[in-house]
Parts: C-alpha cells; sequence; structure tokens
C-alpha cells in the first residue's frame, strides 16, 4: 500500500484489524512522513491525514500498552536533522504539542488540568501559525545563531538563512533594558499568502512548478544552501516563547527576568519591547467556555489574515503552573494544539475533463474520488486554465491535494509525489470543443481557450440560464436544469425565444404542470420591464459586468444611444474603458446578436435606463451619490453583485479597483490584500465588512482607529 493510500485508509477506518502488525504498519508510515515533512520538505499526505495516522497508531498503544515501544513515533519529537546543514543542539530541548480536534478532547484537556490548578487559572490564547518552528540564539543582546526544531533535542543550522529575514532583530532594542547574557527565543518562521502568491507568479512567469503552499515554500525557502534564494523569499516571523535564558551578571539581572518569568502573557509584552514580532491576536480568557469562543471565532476568519494557521494553541499563563504541571517525553502538560478541521484533504484524480461556458470559454476541471474536504464532499474541483494544469503537473491517476477553503470553489492545488509511483502522461488539452466538436482557439497573450461556435450547445445553455439569472434579468424557475431541457427539445434556441412562449409550448414536458407553467410565464413577461442595464448583463458581452452595464446604460440612456456611440466614446464613459468598449463594439457588430436584440425589442423589452437608480427597491435615499466605492471580500448576507448592487441603488459607483478617487473600500471576510494595502497607501478610508449596512444606510465614514 503507498503511502498516501495507507493514509486515506487510516482516516476513513480502514486498515489491517490485527493491532500487532497494524502497529508496526504504522510506525513504519508515521516515520517515512516525518521525513518527508521535517527534512525533505516534500509531503506526500496532508496534516490531516498524517493526524489520523499518529492518532490510529496512539489508540492501539492505549489498547494494547505492551505494543508501546520505545522508540514509537508517537514519543518523538520531529524528525531528526538532516546531513545539509552543521548539528545544533538545543540546551533546553524544543518539545511538540498534543492536539485537540474537537470541543469535547479540549474539554478532557481541560478536565484534566482541573485537577492540578486552580479553579481562576488564565489561558493564553495564541494562532498556530502554519509555518517552521525556530531557535533563534542571543548572546549579550546580539543575534548569533538559528537553528530549526530537528528531533526536538538536536536541530539544524540555518543561521546565515534566518539572518535574511527582515522581521528578525539582529540586536535586541534597548528599550527593553540590559539584555540578557544568553537569550534563546524561539517562533514560527513561515510565509505570508501574498508573498507566496507572488513567488506562485515568477515561477509560473518562468515556466517552473508551482509551490502547493505557503507553509512548505516557506521550509524548503529556509532550507537552502545559497543564503540568497531564502532572501528573496519575502519569509517572515513571530515570536511566541523562550527556551534557555541566563541573566547577565550586572546589578538587576536576575530581578528583570523574574518578572519576565511570571506569565507567558508578560514574556510576550517583553519580547515585543525587545524588538521581536509578537502576534497580535493572542488573548488571555478564563475559563474553557472563553476558549471556546476564541477558536470558533478564528476557525470563521481565519481566511481575513495574510498568513495560515490551521489551529489555535492553548496555554497555563502562568509560568511557575507551567513548570509544576511539567511534560510528558514530547509534550507540555500545560498546552494543548486546538486543530480546526482540515480544508486540504488527499484524494485520486480519476480524470480531467473541460467544461464550456456561456462566453465559449473552456475551463478544465478534475474528476475526482470523492473527499469530505472544508465541510463538504467534493468530486470536481477547478483547474483553472491549461498553464494552471502544466504547472500544477497533475494528472489522472495522481494523488493530489484538493483544497476547499471556506465557500470558495474548490481547486486542485497540486500532486502528492509518491517515489517509485509510475505516472501517466501528462494531460493535453483538447484541440475540439467536448459539447460541440467546433475548433478551440486560444487567443495570443491570453491564458483561457474558447470555442468559437456561436450555435454551440454548451455555450447556448448557460448564457440562456445567465440572461434569466437573479443579477439579470430575475426570471424565476428558469433554471439551467429547465433551460438544458428545453433545448433538448428544439424549443429555445436563443434568449429572445422565451418571449415567444405559450402554455401550449410546454405541454407534455415533464416538469411543466399547469401551476409551475403559469408561475414561469409570469416570471418572463415581468421581465420585459427590467431596465436596459440588466438586459446588458444577461446578454453576456465578454468584460462588461454589473458595474459596466449599468455605468453604460446610465450614460447612453438606451439602446439606440450605445449602437449609435463609437468605440472612443463608449471608452470615455466613467466605468466602461477601452477593454469593455471594445468589446462592446464588437458584440453589437454580429449579425447574429444583432438579430436577437431586434427580437427582444419586439417582444416588448424596453431597453431604456431610467434617471433614478436601477438596482434594488426605488426610493433608496441616495447616500453615496456619485461617490466610487470598491468592494472586496465576502460580506455577511450578500453575493459580491449584490453588494455592488447596494451601492449603486444608493447613487454610488462599484469600481472593480482602488484609485485616488475612490471614496471608500469595503473589506469583507478575505478580502483583497492589494486592495486594502493601495487604500491604505493612498489614504483611502477602509470600512470593516460588517459595517457595511450602517455605511449604506448614512454613506458616512467610520472614525479612525
Amino acid at each position: 500500500m503507498s503511502p498516501a493510500r495507507s493514509a486515506a485508509a487510516a482516516a476513513s477506518g480502514g486498515g489491517t484489524l490485527d493491532p500487532v502488525a497494524r502497529a508496526g504498519e504504522l510506525r513504519a508510515e508515521v516515520a517515512h512522513h516525518n521525513e518527508r515533512y521535517h527534512v525533505l520538505d516534500d509531503p506526500e499526505v496532508t496534516d490531516a491525514e498524517y493526524d489520523a495516522l499518529v492518532r490510529e497508531l496512539r489508540a492501539i498503544e492505549a489498547e494494547h500498552p505492551d505494543l508501546a515501544v520505545p522508540d514509537s513515533p508517537t514519543t518523538r519529537i520531529g524528525a531528526a536533522p538532516s546531513s545539509l546543514f552543521a548539528p545544533v543542539a538545543h540546551h533546553v530541548p524544543m518539545m511538540s504539542l498534543d492536539n485537540a480536534f474537537s470541543p469535547d478532547e479540549l474539554q478532557a484537556w481541560a478536565d484534566r488540568l482541573a485537577k492540578q490548578v486552580p479553579e481562576d487559572t488564565r489561558f493564553g490564547c495564541e494562532l498556530k501559525i502554519d509555518g517552521l518552528a525556530i531557535s533563534l540564539l542571543y548572546r549579550d543582546g546580539r543575534f548569533v545563531q538559528a537553528a530549526t526544531r530537528g528531533d526536538g533535542t538536536t536541530g539544524e543550522d540555518v543561521t546565515a538563512n534566518i539572518a535574511t529575514i527582515g522581521a528578525i532583530p539582529h540586536g535586541l532594542d534597548p528599550a527593553a533594558g540590559p539584555p540578557p547574557e544568553v537569550l534563546e527565543v524561539r517562533g514560527e518562521v513561515y510565509m505570508p499568502i501574498r508573498a507566496f502568491e507572488d513567488l506562485n507568479r515568477r515561477q509560473a512567469e518562468a515556466g517552473e512548478r508551482l509551490f502547493v503552499n505557503p507553509r512548505n515554500s516557506a521550509a524548503g525557502s529556509l532550507r537552502q544552501k545559497d543564503p540568497s534564494v531564502t532572501a528573496g523569499r519575502a519569509l517572515s516571523f513571530w515570536a511566541y516563547q523562550v527556551g534557555e535564558i541566563v541573566p547577565a551578571p550586572t546589578a538587576g539581572g536576575t530581578e528583570r527576568l523574574a518578572a519576565l518569568a511570571a506569565s507567558q502573557s508578560a514574556t510576550l509584552d517583553w519580547l515585543g519591547r525587545a524588538g521581536f514580532p509578537v502576534n497580535p491576536e493572542v488573548h488571555l480568557v478564563n475559563g474553557l467556555d472563553e476558549v471556546l469562543a476564541f477558536c470558533a471565532r478564528w476557525e470563521e476568519h481565519r481566511h481575513e489574515l495574510d498568513y495560515e494557521i490551521d489551529g489555535v494553541v492553548v496555554k497555563v499563563d502562568d509560568l511557575d503552573l507551567q513548570r509544576s504541571l511539567g511534560s510528558t517525553s514530547r509534550a507540555p502538560r500545560w498546552a494543548i494544539a486546538y486543530k480546526f478541521p482540515p480544508e486540504e484533504r488527499s484524494t485520486t484524480l480519476l480524470d480531467i475533463e473541460v467544461s464550456v461556458g456561456r462566453t465559449g470559454k473552456v475551463t478544465p476541471f478534475a474528476v475526482l474520488e470523492p473527499v469530505f474536504v472544508g465541510g463538504s464532499t467534493v468530486g470536481l474541483a477547478t483547474l483553472h486554465n491549461e498553464d494552471q494544469v502544466g504547472l500544477k503537473d497533475v494528472r489522472p491517476g495522481d494523488t493530489v491535494i484538493v483544497r476547499k477553503a471556506g465557500d470558495v470553489i474548490p481547486e486542485v492545488v497540486g500532486p502528492l509525489r509518491v517515489k517509485g509511483r509510475r505516472r501517466k502522461p501528462a494531460w493535453k488539452f483538447p484541440t475540439v470543443c467536448p459539447e460541440c466538436a467546433g475548433p478551440l482557439v486560444r487567443l495570443d497573450g491570453e491564458s483561457d481557450t474558447f470555442c468559437t461556435n456561436l450555435d454551440c450547445p454548451g455555450q447556448r445553455v448557460q448564457r440562456i440560464a445567465h440572461f434569466g439569472s437573479r443579477s439579470a434579468m430575475d426570471i424565476e424557475g428558469l433554471g439551467e436544469q429547465r433551460v438544458q431541457l428545453l433545448v433538448d427539445h428544439g424549443l429555445l434556441v436563443d434568449v429572445a425565444d422565451l418571449y415567444s412562449f405559450t402554455a401550449e409550448t410546454f405541454a407534455g414536458l415533464e416538469g411543466f404542470a399547469a401551476v409551475s407553467t403559469a408561475n414561469l410565464l409570469a416570471a418572463i413577461d415581468e421581465s420585459r420591464s427590467r431596465p436596459l442595464s440588466r438586459v446588458l448583463i444577461g446578454l453576456g458581452i465578454r468584460h462588461l459586468g454589473q458595474v459596466g452595464s449599468v455605468a453604460l446604460a446610465r450614460a447612453r440612456r438606451d439602446l439606440d444611444g450605445i449602437l449609435a456611440a463609437d468605440e472612443e466614446t463608449l471608452a470615455a464613459i466613467d466605468g466602461v474603458g477601452p477593454v469593455i468598449a471594445s468589446s462592446v463594439v464588437a458584440w453589437f457588430t454580429s449579425a447574429v446578436n444583432r438579430s436577437v436584440v431586434e427580437r427582444l425589442r419586439a417582444a416588448g423589452l424596453h431597453l431604456e435606463e431610467p434617471g433614478g437608480p436601477v438596482v434594488g427597491p426605488p426610493g433608496l435615499p441616495q447616500t453615496l451619490e456619485g461617490r466610487s466605492v470598491v468592494v472586496t471580500g465576502t460580506l455577511e448576507g450578500y453575493t459580491r453583485e449584490t453588494a455592488e448592487g447596494a451601492v449603486l441603488a444608493r447613487g454610488g459607483k462599484s469600481p472593480g479597483t482602488v484609485s485616488a478617487k475612490t471614496y471608500a473600500v469595503v473589506a469583507g471576510r478575505a478580502a483583497g490584500v492589494s486592495k486594502v494595502t493601495k487604500a491604505e497607501r493612498l489614504g483611502v478610508p477602509v470600512v470593516p465588512g460588517d459595517g457595511f449596512d450602517e455605511f449604506l444606510a448614512t454613506g458616512e465614514l467610520p472614525e479612525p482607529a
């Protein structure tokens, strides 16, 4: 059984029933994955699947104590250091942490502690950064050495590489007072998400293989023989603990260290004054209810950060209590890591297929062996475009990592390369459309591929379904399945056909009873009164979205005004620009498209834009009249389209980019880092997502923090 398959089997409860044989198999598997993860920075399973292996082994050893051999990987920390770097002995062992995967397991840990600590014991909650543990050594306040965790007692000397990380101080700040003679600071080296995205962008431009995730990229970047490579990877650092400490032989040195060593929170405060970056999301809480509330909050908001976290570390704050509680052979009893549900799992890539969208864009997607990840079972995942398939180098038959972050569409991150496994040939993008067998064309300078056949049935279904969608003509009951049925029966060729329907059209069709038919016909009839901007959205003109459609319709007032304008005139409209203008002119130049539009006009569609608000109920106060508001991230209760529509309904504009003319940027969950950063640089106010409704109601900006 391959390592990846063994992990998957363990995660699903499979494996050998004989505990002796299974324990031996698991020890070999865990040791193998420890080396792949800690030494080679090239894991073959996801963290969740590794955790499942370790938990299964621990359960067997707990049930059969005679199988708990002294050298079991459940008693060890990390992995032995590699031979690429000189060894460094840790005077104070760098221990690992025990994990809790549910509130019940966290409660069990708290119950064990309750027998040994006072009732009013305070806990420190810290985000569990998904990076690489590092030990930094300072002598008389100057940085002298850096080492990885290794096996907990011996790590690797990575001093030259760590010295290139700008966040790590080369000397202690005098504001913290006279330095100790010896100070060992521990923390996590990580790669910010924006740095990871930039690294993969450079990899793509160079035609090199993409990195899988920020954690492995950070570990690989740190273990470079050439420090200049590390310097180019934009790594960063959070300090979270003091290891070895020797007071300076000066008056007051011991007393200062006694104050520093009173609590974990005092230690972090001192580290911050000494010049170390300390994560701002560290909170002292009382009792498990507050611990669980902190964990739940960050499980929900984890994607608002510019770095990856995979849980929360909970620590007894009092250091005297920590010392009295002690530790096992591998982990302290006074701390635990509460792990979030996995957002990455591995599974088998069964095949790669392509789908055709309403604009003719052909997108590759992965057909997967179903896997539960990110709160749902995933069987399909996007592969974006031809270039991404090549750069990720994923092939049918591979074991791949699938990621689903919150509500984000699941995607294939990359393959898990298992040594010795033969792979199928690289997948090639098809040359003909799977729906109509027409030619597929990739334009120069673009990464997307298109079917150029306007009569392609795949495009037809998507185009018509989009026309009837809520953001466009809002025809209730005209979903994709119904459109497909009508297209298959030859009743629907283009969107203008909708307005020729009668009750007799649906006679004998499955799913079209008298009531549902009447409702659909009423919804189609009601859509005739939609403003021009909604018709433009529904036509699905490439590059022309909701914001551009409203801007175009408001500026030209009716369809004839658009048809009479040249490309330069349209490009001059605020919110349109040259790319959209060129696409609009090209679309209306097509005789087929013009024929459809004229049939819509003949069917009684208004094709005009009223002077007042065009999105939302009438009579809304124009609190944002004439102001540009950029929306980024996810806002509770809104889709991206409805959020932008809410701005437009109040007289505002909602462009996709931030400029000096922007009135405000509304930043929801997982907001675009580049947009927020640009707003801060230009002095544009940022409105938090939970203040969006009040902002719409008043148009007033929040007080500066």
